[in-house]
């Protein structure tokens, strides 16, 4: 009798969730919807120059991270070119006014209905904000000479036809979360930074002056920050939670007990402070460039403040930018992830569920213990959050290699999104008694 030969576990996991014919459904509607995000990135906006827009976008950071949420749509200036930027915008401010004003925060506790209101404001909040982002778009890139400057019906047509797109974008995603696998918003922004890796890896390859050890101990850092930010995003700190509870049974009242607990994640602000950091260490940059003399003329204070704060310029100009870009990630974890575990409010539950944490008193004593573990904890994820924020600025400066530029935000991304389609898979097989992706 011969031995049975087993398949590797990734890829008999893969067979049995394509043998499903839900879960099938699931990820073929999924794989469907991001070819449409593909297509409609190719549909460019009348007028521009894409050969000098190209080039402008090698030189400047800024637009490069909105490219990136974008899926590469912004660098060819199509109808979908702010992404779902303006939405990801929108949710971060709803999530910082909510513990602010009551009103909203008394209608983010009315349970499902509550979240629905609150993503309805997120919804209309972010066509304003969409509309304001194409117009200074459009603007910023007419000044440069690389969209042709149109009358204003055309400009509000322009407008109109991004605002557009970026709402079609998040309802695709929307259509991902209900009918697909994963988060779609997420999905959408994965899919856009895994279509320009290929590109940017050749580039990577082809460039002559790259040497070869330099470009493996590229790839071989990469891959380590890889594992690194995988063990972060996993990484959690475990409280014990014990529950009593009365129940009624026979006529008598009996006391029951149990035991679970509650995970506090070491990276809880996920990758927001990233966002805050490089909005704030790109502004003054941004803002010198509309008072910035044009090259071959003299350099003016404008000039040197746009040097200063260049991301791609060498030591030691190089230090200020992403010195101060490690400081304020470092301070932004610190300061989103206490204002999401305020928002929780997790000894008021406790409270409430008849819980507690062993050895301590509930009420003001478990809020106290809570807030010095997650201060405690977010110093690793601060701290990894701001390593991996300067990562890309250590690869370039150690192994001397220019063509490729992986983006901070970008691997924490993919990384996470990753992470949380495998979980979303691995549930559904579970529950159908597969075995999954983890063992």
């Amino acid at each position: 009798m011969r031995p049975r030969q087993t398949k590797p576990r990734l890829l008999r996991a893969m067979i049995d969730a394509f043998s499903l014919p839900d879960l099938r459904r699931r990820i073929l509607i999924t794989l469907g919807i991001l070819v449409v995000f593909r297509f409609v990135a190719h549909v460019p906006v009348p007028g521009v120059d894409l050969a000098a827009l190209d080039q402008f976008f090698q030189g400047n950071a800024l637009l490069g991270m909105l490219d990136m949420f974008s899926g590469g749509a912004m660098r060819r200036f199509s109808v979908a070119a702010m992404g779902v930027y303006p939405y990801i915008t929108a949710s971060i401010i709803m999530q910082l006014l909510v513990p602010v004003i009551p009103r909203l925060q008394a209608i983010s506790q009315e349970g499902e209905t509550g979240r629905h209101k609150i993503n309805m404001i997120t919804h209309w909040l972010t066509v304003p904000m969409a509309g304001l982002a194409g117009y200074g778009q459009l603007v910023f890139l007419q000044r440069q000479g690389i969209v042709a400057t149109v009358d204003v019906l055309p400009t509000i047509a322009i407008v109109l036809s991004m605002v557009a797109g970026t709402m079609f974008l998040i309802w695709l995603g929307e259509r991902i979360t209900e009918y697909g696998i994963g988060n779609g918003i997420s999905i959408i922004i994965f899919g856009g930074i895994v279509a320009g890796l290929p590109q940017m890896i050749g580039q990577g390859f082809l460039a002559r002056e790259q040497q070869f050890w330099g470009l493996a101990f590229y790839i071989l850092i990469a891959l380590a920050t890889t594992v690194v930010i995988v063990i972060f995003t996993e990484a959690h700190r475990r409280i014990p939670v014990q529950y009593s509870r009365s129940v009624f049974r026979g006529g008598r009242m009996y006391k029951q007990s149990g035991s679970t607990h509650i995970p506090l994640r070491v990276n809880t602000a996920g990758m927001i402070p990233l966002i805050f950091a490089m909005s704030l260490v790109l502004f003054p940059s941004m803002i010198a460039s509309y008072f910035a003399n044009p090259p071959g003329a003299d350099p003016n204070f404008a000039n040197i403040i746009m040097n200063l704060f260049d991301a791609n310029a060498a030591l030691p100009l190089g230090l200020v930018y992403w010195g101060l870009f490690f400081l304020l990630t470092l301070g932004f974890a610190f300061f989103y992830t206490m204002v999401i575990f305020g928002q929780q409010d997790l000894p008021g539950v406790l409270q409430r569920q008849g819980g507690f944490v062993p050895g301590i008193r509930p009420g003001k004593n478990t809020k106290e213990y809570l807030d010095k573990v997650i201060k405690h904890i977010t110093w690793a994820g601060a701290l990894f959050l701001a390593s991996v924020a300067v990562m890309p600025f250590l690869m370039r400066e150690v192994t001397n290699v220019q063509a490729i530029q992986l983006s901070s935000m970008g691997m924490l991304i993919v990384v996470g999104v990753v992470l949380d389609t495998m979980k979303q898979i691995e549930a559904q097989l579970v529950m159908r008694r597969y075995e999954g992706f983890i063992k």
